[in-house]
């Protein structure tokens, strides 16, 4: 007997569906993933998961664990089709699952599905995406000052929140530690840490050789990550809260749309006319085709040009 349960079931008929399979009047329950949580079923001891390579890591982890519960020993297949090439990413969230066989593997998975999805923007709407420009430290530090924020009742001390600022840096290049380079997760997440804890532009040297030395020759991707975040730090000194870069050129947003020195930077617009020019929204603009490849290279010079005016 097969009895099946699904979201669009009435909630009495999933219910009976429910208890009927757990006094074992059925050997087989055909569901939809509505039973990845709240079910314990002591007598299940086998699950085939259909297609488990449309499912999420997380989703898959919390489907194998309603498995298992009693003292018999659980099999958990993961089916895919034949017929469709897997991607990258689900081959790793599959092969990640092979792995996660012992008991407390939570912080594991968590870590894994991290490096996987990438931490996005843990205080906007934004839940996915690669870590890029700073890792994950960037946003434990915004997370730890809009606690603090609320817990004063209101905004932050005017000095911290100076002191804090951290520019925004969108250029549109891959910037991240491919795991081909690094294949130890743990090892990714330490460097991730070390990349946007960089203050200073000779750590910055001191990191690229030790991780030639390590690892071998910096991919693009690296290179790209660590000259980010240079250009982040060379970005406070010349007061710039965020710089974009795109096909057609680069685009400067001062800080409280001030510069320490405007007498030299508009000596220096003067002596780039029809290149660079200050929009109404005083935005200082560089108007110039820019390939990808050549997108980080173009704005570390050009802030490195800024700071040269302080």
């Amino acid at each position: 007997l097969i009895i099946t349960a699904h979201g669009q079931m009435p909630v009495a008929e999933l219910d009976d569906a429910m208890s009927r399979f757990a006094d074992g009047d059925a050997d087989i329950l055909l569901a939809t993933n509505i039973i990845e949580s709240g079910i314990d079923i002591q007598s299940a001891n086998t699950m085939i998961i259909h297609r488990a390579d449309m499912f999420g890591l997380s989703q898959l982890y919390q489907l194998r664990g309603r498995i298992g519960r009693g003292k018999q020993r659980a099999y958990a297949y993961l089916t895919t089709d034949p017929a469709r090439k897997l991607t990258p990413q689900s081959r790793r969230r599959l092969e990640v699952m092979q792995t996660l066989d012992s008991l407390g593997a939570g912080f594991t998975l968590a870590s894994y599905d991290l490096d996987i999805r990438g931490a996005g923007n843990l205080l906007g709407d934004e839940q996915s995406g690669h870590v890029r420009e700073v890792g994950v430290e960037l946003y434990q530090a915004m997370l730890d000052e809009a606690v603090k924020e609320i817990k004063s009742g209101g905004a932050s001390d005017d000095a911290s929140a100076q002191d804090t600022w951290s520019p925004a840096i969108n250029l549109g290049a891959s910037i991240l530690i491919p795991d081909e380079y690094v294949p130890d997760l743990s090892v990714r997440l330490s460097l991730y840490r070390r990349i946007a804890a960089l203050e200073d532009i000779s750590e910055h040297d001191e990191l690229v050789a030790e991780l030639v030395d390590r690892f071998g020759s910096l991919p693009q991707e690296v290179q790209n990550l660590i000259d980010t975040i240079i250009i982040k730090i060379r970005c406070r000194t010349a007061h710039i809260e965020k710089l974009d870069a795109g096909p057609k050129g680069l685009s400067v947003t001062f800080r409280h749309n001030r510069f320490p020195n405007p007498d030299a930077l508009i000596g220096l617009i003067s002596k780039k006319s029809g290149v660079m020019q200050v929009t109404a929204d005083q935005k200082l603009v560089v108007r110039k085709t820019l390939p990808l490849s050549k997108r980080v290279l173009a704005a570390r010079e050009l802030v490195d040009e800024i700071v040269g005016l302080l």
